[in-house]
């Protein structure tokens, strides 16, 4: 009995998924039995139209298949014929080949030769600066090289003269100073278009500046830094030149030298590598310098002012001979021993005056050295640490180290060299005006002692 139920709930089961035909719920077994015969029936009848159909075409799909043998057979044919043509061609091509082979000749090297030279030209005229009035010629020159390149393309006679005119229109404008008008880029990066002046290949300026030629992109820029003055106002002077000679500065490596010539630090530049120790330095010199005009000027004063006194003993004036002759008119009577004692105090008292300043010259001349070591010593230092930091490979990066070390010490001894010569020049000075005064003082004592001598015989 639980086999028949097991067996129904399957059949059941079948119905519902066999499609919406069968999907009825039956009530009892019989009228599942009927609904499956009915279901079976149905099935068959289409099974047998779907024979019946494949049957019914079975003849229409032999015709087709014998059209597409047919056609295959065709296609091959053509296909023969096609590959007999193309090996017929290609004998053809070869025998055309060597018969333009033989004809050409030694014309074949020439052409050769002469694709090698549009395309070496091309190149060199991008580099040239003449490239700026002729552009055009690149195009032509790329265009004949390529022309040259396939095998069966040969240049015209036109094409041939034009290639050794550009040649030859190069090799003149390399020798000329041409004046035109083209489109810069400025320092602040403006496109304006100005007179441009051209000498040969090499430089070219415009508005007293240098210019500089980009082969990429064919432009003239102005450069970010110019040379030195004396350099500019010859560029001046040949802007504004109508006819004749004039110095200029030329770069014959087209650039090159004037690059590196722009990189040279200015005097400004020079100073602040020193730093702040450079700057103490300088500011020492510039105070030694001041005062030692300012001393010079008095002891030349004060000298010219003795050496009149000199030539007028008995009108004693308000300077150090001067007062020293006033000591002496007022101890005329005095014996000798006391006249020298009191003469000697006068003149000591001006003696310190002709020295004043001198140690202070002394100690900056001293020390100014002593900073710009000082300086040295600290730049090495920062050197050492980007050494530490970055290593030796870049020497660049350890440029700015040593340059504030050796220009400190170019700073410490351009202080300390003038300091010292002036300091010589002040204590010449003075000792020469103490000399005067001792010589004039001994002088006087001397006299005395002769009045002396003489009363008393």
């Amino acid at each position: 009995m639980k086999s028949i139920q097991s067996i129904v709930a399957a059949l059941t089961l079948t119905l519902f998924v066999a499609g919406p035909a069968l999907a009825v719920k039956a009530v009892d077994l019989d009228d599942l039995l009927k609904q499956v015969e009915t279901g079976r029936q149905k099935d068959a009848r289409t099974n047998a139209k779907r024979i019946a159909d494949f049957r019914k075409d079975k003849a229409n799909q032999a015709r087709k298949l014998k059209e597409m043998k047919a056609e295959r057979a065709r296609q091959e044919g053509i296909s023969k014929q096609r590959e007999t043509q193309f090996d017929k061609n290609e004998q053809e091509i070869i025998q055309l080949q060597k018969t333009l082979k033989d004809r050409l000749g030694s014309l074949k090297e020439l052409f050769g030769v002469l694709q090698q030279a549009a395309g070496q030209a091309s190149g060199d005229f991008k580099a040239s600066m003449t490239n700026v009035q002729f552009p055009e010629r690149i195009q032509f020159l790329d265009a004949l090289a390529k022309k040259m390149g396939e095998s069966d393309k040969l240049a015209s006679i036109e094409e041939i003269e034009k290639l050794w005119f550009e040649l030859q229109r190069e090799m003149t404008e390399s020798g000329k100073v041409v004046r035109f008008n083209t489109n810069i880029i400025t320092a602040s990066g403006e496109d304006v278009q100005r007179p441009v002046v051209r000498v040969g290949v090499f430089n070219a300026i415009s508005g007293g500046k240098y210019l500089n030629y980009n082969p990429d992109t064919g432009r003239l820029s102005e450069l970010a830094r110019q040379p030195q003055g004396r350099y500019l106002e010859k560029v001046e002077k040949l802007e504004n030149l109508k006819s004749g000679y004039t110095a200029f500065g030329l770069d014959p490596s087209r650039g090159q030298l004037l690059s590196l010539l722009v990189k040279a630090p200015s005097l400004e530049e020079r100073l602040d590598q020193g730093g702040i120790v450079g700057y103490i330095v300088l500011a020492l010199g510039a105070i030694a310098l001041l005062f030692a005009i300012y001393r010079l000027i008095w002891l030349t004063i004060v000298g010219a002012k003795i050496r009149a006194q000199v030539k007028r003993p008995d009108q004693p004036g308000n300077n150090p001979l001067g007062r020293v002759l006033k000591v002496y008119a007022e101890n005329k009577e005095d014996n000798v021993e006391a006249l020298e004692l009191r003469l000697g105090e006068a003149v000591m008292k001006e003696v310190p005056k002709f020295q004043s300043g001198l140690m202070f010259m002394k100690i900056i001349a001293v020390i100014a050295p002593l900073m710009g070591l000082l300086g040295t010593v600290t730049g090495m230092i920062i050197t050492f640490q980007q050494i530490t930091l970055f290593g030796t490979g870049d020497p660049q990066m350890m440029a700015g180290g040593i340059s504030q070390a050796l220009m400190t010490t170019v700073e410490g001894l351009v202080v300390a060299i003038p300091t010292v010569f002036l300091h010589t020049l002040m204590t010449s000075r003075a000792k020469v005006l103490s000399q005067i005064l001792e010589e004039q003082a001994v002088g006087m004592v001397a006299e005395q002692a002769e009045k002396q001598a003489g009363k008393g015989c």
